[in-house]
């Protein structure tokens, strides 16, 4: 019998290993949240809460067409929430609900992300992002009290400075007792002289800091400060509403591959700026963009460092390399295309023009100086074990990551099943895991793999920082023994 037949009940029954759902999703219940909101001082009222956030508004919907057309505004998508279900609406709003549909859904144990409440992480004032997530924390901490044997809470944790971050960490995790949290992918920067309040220049005049190459801060006591709690982090931001996911007219043109351009950030500025190379114990988690994105990624770090490290720039590319006698005499054979051409030829640049001018130091041409390796074969130790990738079930290059024979030095990445539940893409929750075991029905993955993308890598992003992460789920002794 095929899983597509089966239902998601008895697709778990056969199976001899858990499934850990690491990307789940709550849509918030505002009512509730509303109260928690008022008591940090801050009044829900989303529509203008929101104002001028990226990507987290539908303003779009509130201006005619040529308006939109001549401010270029991006847009943003009519709903994200499936309807036909009143049952599945409510498992994502009402966390006890939810564990009561556990085993209806295949699922053991889900790590629970919030949805509206991320986009406080983007909130410029640091009273209401603060006080936002707090509150969103406090709420979710009730929210799912009876519940974590089987669902697991996640913090929100803002870090627009290392200083805030490192509070607010710690407050989630000692005063609250959050064991999961969440981090933006990236913090919004506003170029210095550009800062204001005009929200038709916020929607342009920013840049991406993904916390390593080129940040205005050290966030490494950050990094430290999560080791030292014992805490893995997710991080879950979107990438519509800049680079190229600015159509004024189409959304699903802004939204394909956007968790992916943004993990990809992420994922390179800490690798290039060498986090992992100080802090090998580091695991972040870059979630829904899939796992396509890394393996190419993976794959291009290999090939730059192979043909642009510095011997390899020095022995290369160096301009005083070449034999420009030899070079102009070949120029004047072939190279002239006219009278004008053949008078010039004669000291000619014979190089990028203003570059030839230029000679930078070798820091300046290292640019993998802070990974600190002389081998392309080292690079997997600085990439492989400190990065884990949510992929929804639906994807179909899921298996890319442990096709070892693909990937530079026979790296298998670690893809971790996340189900999305309570998001547009999951109009039926009881579908999402026959969705994920299709590669394994179809011979694209195998049994191992299949254990290793729905339980093993989500046991070991959190245990690796936590071996007690697991301790009181229902999962505990399965973890143990891995």
């Amino acid at each position: 019998m095929s899983s597509a037949s089966q239902t998601a009940y008895e697709i778990r029954s056969r199976l001899d290993h858990p499934v850990i759902d690491a990307d789940g999703h709550t849509t918030e219940f505002v009512p509730a949240l509303a109260e928690y909101l008022r008591e940090v001082g801050i009044e829900p009222a989303f529509d203008q809460l929101f104002k001028g956030v990226l990507g987290a508004v539908a303003d779009w919907y509130e201006h005619p067409s040529d308006v939109r057309a001549a401010k270029h505004m991006t847009k943003p998508p009519w709903w994200t929430r499936p309807m036909r279900s009143a049952e599945d609406r409510a498992a994502a709003s009402f966390p006890r609900y939810l564990r009561s549909r556990m085993d209806e859904l295949g699922c053991d144990v889900s790590v629970v992300y919030p949805s509206t409440g991320l986009a406080f992480f983007q909130l410029r004032e640091a009273e209401l992002r603060r006080g936002g997530c707090r509150a969103l924390n406090r709420y979710h901490r009730d929210a799912f009290e009876g519940c974590t044997d089987r669902l697991i809470p996640v913090a929100a944790v803002p870090t627009h400075t290392p200083e805030e971050a490192i509070e607010e960490l710690e407050y989630a995790v000692l005063e609250l007792g959050f064991k999961a949290v969440v981090i933006p992918t990236y913090n919004l920067r506003v170029p210095a002289g550009l800062e204001g309040d005009d929200p038709d220049l916020r929607r342009w005049a920013f840049w991406l800091d993904a916390y390593g190459l080129d940040s205005p801060h050290d966030y490494d006591p950050f990094w430290r400060r999560a080791i030292e709690l014992g805490v893995s982090l997710g991080t879950h931001s979107q990438g519509n509403g800049w680079g190229t996911r600015r159509s004024t007219s189409n959304w699903v043109y802004n939204h394909i591959g956007h968790f992916a351009a943004a993990g990809e950030a992420l994922c390179k500025s800490l690798f290039l700026g060498g986090v992992t190379r100080r802090f090998p114990d580091l695991r972040v988690a870059h979630l829904e963009g899939g796992v396509g994105w890394a393996a190419s990624l993976y794959a291009d770090l290999v090939g730059h460092f192979e043909k642009r490290n510095l011997e390899a720039v020095k022995e290369n590319l160096d301009p005083a390399l070449l034999d420009h006698a030899a070079f102009a005499k070949l120029a004047e054979a072939y190279g002239a295309v006219g009278p004008a051409t053949r008078e010039k030829i004669e000291g000619a640049l014979l190089t990028t023009p203003g570059q030839n001018q230029n000679r930078p130091s070798d820091a300046e041409l290292d640019e993998f100086a802070a990974l600190g390796i002389r081998e392309a074969g080292e690079i997997s130790g600085l990439f492989v074990p400190n990065f884990f990738f949510g992929c929804e079930a639906d994807d179909r290059l899921n298996a890319l990551a442990f096709q070892s024979e693909l990937l530079p030095f026979g790296a298998r990445l670690s893809a971790m099943y996340g189900s999305d539940i309570g998001h547009f893409d999951v109009p039926d929750m009881s579908e999402v895991l026959a969705e994920a075991i299709e590669p394994l029905d179809d011979g694209i993955m195998s049994p191992a793999d299949f254990r290793d993308f729905v339980f093993g890598n989500a046991a070991r992003f959190y245990t690796d920082t936590n071996p007690n992460f697991f301790e009181g789920t229902v999962v505990a002794d399965e973890v143990s023994a891995t």
